[in-house]
Order: structure tokens, then sequence, then C-alpha cells
């Protein structure tokens, strides 16, 4: 008896896989990955082909400074309606034109020479980088909404598996054809990604969690629409904390994952190399950490199976700075990025259902905007300004090492507020279940 009440709890875990919200976040999440790719790693490798200067390369990823601006025009795609192709609907309407906008941009990106002109490469990216933060907010609305609170775990997961295959698929694709037909058509092939997002939303049509924004009469009530979200937010209980604990849980791994290209590098790997290891491994690995969040956050609950995944995010930098001491070596390459990348597929899962639970359904786009534009924005910060300096200082190792150092704080903070009861009390309306006040991730 005891091993069917096992096996049924477990089943419960994993039947919500199946569901058609969570199928539909799959989707959303394929798109959501892509331009991320182009103006990240796939980018980073370019341009390193290209023989542009590390300390030139790590600025690039100032172009990711775009997506932690989202939440200055976030409040749009909650309440302004878009003539004609509004009939299908705020949520879907915005996914067709942003996902155009996507697709134009890395078209653009394409056909720019970084060797001709290193400016008109940035400002591709950067352009690259609005389009893409504009369809990460329809996108993260449109998920947070179709979900109810108790598949926001399993939500999470798999949008964090459509992210990966977005993000690693469209990486592979273009390091695979500009290998055989140069940049600009492995760019073009990649904006195909941008339809998963598009054709999900026509097929599911308006969220039904979604609530309609109040009518706007006049200048106050416009400005209302602006502030409104992020006073709800700073409103509650402790939101300077959990924004804090916002800012900084992922300085460490931004850090880290914004430079592995050039490790590879570095260290002699090519580009089929890193395809296979990083790509295929890490593309697998992180599958199988997805799958493990999803279930341990209905088995763990929210606060625990958050604290295990920033403790795992953490120790999994220093994989890299193995790697570095070690050299060129596949089975080393293999090692790192098979741990790290499971560490941050049940990272993933579970931060972002938490994430997404503090949101409040009034203000879905608007909020999530901002909390996913905060979650990154200091190590993209650090990033860019002082990753390739510090490299060529200390060396991969020794910085390596740094940013285990710098995750740790994060780790701290979580589990005093955890233990404080702050996190139950940080939970908005997306997490909280309709039949009464039970909040998600409460159980132990």
């Amino acid at each position: 008896m005891n091993d069917t009440v096992r096996q049924a709890k477990w089943w419960d875990g994993v039947r919500p896989y199946v569901e058609k919200q969570p199928l539909a976040a799959l989707a959303l999440g394929i798109s959501s990955g892509f331009p991320y790719a182009m103006i990240g790693a796939t980018l980073t490798t370019r341009l390193a082909q290209d023989g542009i200067d590390k300390k030139t390369v790590t600025a690039f990823s100032l172009a990711f400074l775009v997506y932690n601006l989202k939440f200055l025009w976030a409040w749009v795609v909650d309440g302004v309606k878009l003539p004609l192709i509004g009939r299908l609907g705020q949520r879907v309407s915005w996914l067709i034109v942003a996902g155009v906008l996507v697709i134009a941009a890395v078209v653009n990106l394409a056909l720019v020479d970084p060797a001709a002109s290193i400016a008109a490469a940035a400002t591709a990216a950067i352009l690259v980088g609005a389009a893409g933060a504009t369809f990460d907010i329809v996108i993260d609305a449109y998920r947070i909404e179709i979900l109810e609170p108790r598949q926001l775990g399993i939500g999470s997961g798999m949008s964090q598996y459509g992210w990966r295959i977005g993000s690693a698929g469209a990486g592979a694709l273009a390091l695979v054809i500009a290998a055989r037909a140069g940049w600009s058509a492995g760019y073009l092939a990649c904006a195909t990604f941008a339809l998963p997002a598009m054709l999900a939303g026509l097929a599911l049509g308006e969220p039904p969690r979604r609530r309609k924004p109040v009518a706007r009469r006049g200048f106050a009530d416009g400005l209302q629409a602006i502030w409104g979200p992020f006073v709800q937010f700073f409103t509650r209980e402790g939101a300077l904390l959990v924004l804090l604990f916002i800012l900084i849980h992922k300085i460490g791994d931004t850090l880290a994952n914004l430079t592995l290209r050039l490790l590879f590098d570095d260290l002699g790997f090519t580009g089929d190399e890193i395809a296979f290891y990083d790509v295929g491994i890490g593309f697998f690995a992180y599958l199988i950490g997805i799958f493990i969040g999803g279930v341990l956050y209905v088995r763990m609950g929210m606060k625990r199976s958050v604290l295990l995944a920033l403790i795992l995010m953490a120790v999994s930098n220093l994989s890299f700075a193995a790697l570095a001491a070690a050299g060129h070596s596949n089975w080393g390459m293999a090692g790192a990025i098979g741990f790290e990348n499971a560490a941050s597929g049940f990272g993933g899962v579970v931060v972002i259902a938490y994430f997404s639970a503090l949101c409040d359904l009034r203000f879905t786009a608007a909020q999530f905007a901002l909390i996913s534009a905060a979650a990154s924005i200091v190590g993209r910060i650090v990033t860019g300004t002082t990753a390739g300096a510090l490299i060529e200082r200390f060396g991969y190792v020794d910085f390596y090492l740094l940013t285990t150092a710098l995750a740790l704080p994060g780790v701290a903070l979580f589990w005093w507020m955890s233990r404080s009861g702050m996190i139950d009390r940080s939970i908005g309306s997306a997490g909280v279940a309709e039949e009464g006040d039970a909040r998600t991730g409460d159980a132990t």
C-alpha cells in the first residue's frame, strides 16, 4: 500500500507535463530562448572568430541590458490594444507582432559584418535585444496567465525545456551552418525559431486567467497604469529584501556563463567540439535538470527546492575552474558542462516558478518584466564592464572561483527569508489558488 501511495505521489508530479498549458509553455520557451543565443554565446563565437579582442567581445554582453529595461514599456503590453490585429486578443496579437519584430531584428544582424563595422554590429545586437525583450514580456505574461497555480512548477519546467531547445538549437544550427555557408546564412535560418510561440498563441487563444486593464480616461489614469504595478509590488511586506534577492542571486551564474565561450576558444576547442559538448551534452543535462526540478518542486515545496537549486548553481561554477586548470580535455568539458547545465535546469524551474508566483494577475506583464529584468542586471553589468579584464588579469581558474564566491550571498539571503516566513508573504495572486488563500509552494 505504501508503494502504491508513493507511486501515486510521483505520478502527481509528472502528470502535469502532458497537460495542454505546460505543453504551450514549451513552445513559448523555444521562441524565448533563441534571441538570447543570437546575441549571447553565438555572437561571442562569431566575434572571436573575426579576431575581435576579449574586452570588446565581453562588452557586447551589455546588449542584454535592453532586457533589463523591459519593465519600462511592459505596461504597454498589458494595456495598449493593437489596431486590427488586436481582434485576436491582447496577448495573442502582441505575440504575433513581437515575433515579427524579432524575426526582422535577427535578419538585420545576419546581414551585418562585425569585422567591417563593430558599431553596426553593436547596433544590430541591441535591436535584437530590444525585440527579444518585448517578445519575452508577452511570452512571460501569456505563460503565467495560462497556467493554474498548481502548474507553475511544471509550466516553468516546460518553459525552460523550450528555452534550452530554442537557445541550444539555434546556437548549434548557427554554428553548423556558419561553418559551411557563413554566419549570415546561419542567422537567417535561426529566425524561424520565433514561430512556435506565435503558433501556440493562435492555437490556445487568450488565457482565461487574464484580467483586463481598467479603461484609461485621462492623464492621471495613464500614470496609474505605468506606476500601479510597481506600487503594488513595493507595498508588500519585505518587498525591498525580495528585490535584493532578485538582484543578487544570479550574479555569479551570469558572470560565469557569459564568458564560457571565451574559455572554450582559448582552450582550443573547435566549433564542432563546442557544438557537441556545450550544445549537445549540455542540452540533455539541462533537460534532465529541468525534469528533476519540476518533480522536486512538487515533492519538496518551493522554499526547499529553491534553496537546493541556489546551492547547486553556486557549486557548478567550480567545475569550470577545474576545466580551466585541466586544459583542453573532452572529458573535463563534458563533466563541467553536464553538471552546470543540470544545476541550471533545476534552478531555472524552481526559481522562475517562485518569480511567477510573485506576480499580481492585474499586472502580470509589467511585474514579471520588472522581476526578470532585475534578476540579471547586476551580473550583466559586471560581465560587460569587468569580465574580460578580470580574466586577463587573474586567469580563468581564479575568475571562476570568484564567480562561486559571488553566488553565496544570494544563498544566504534566501535561507534567511525562508526561515523568517517572508517567502510565504511575498506571493502574489498568480500563485494563489482560486478556491482560497492557499499559496503555491507551501508544501513541505
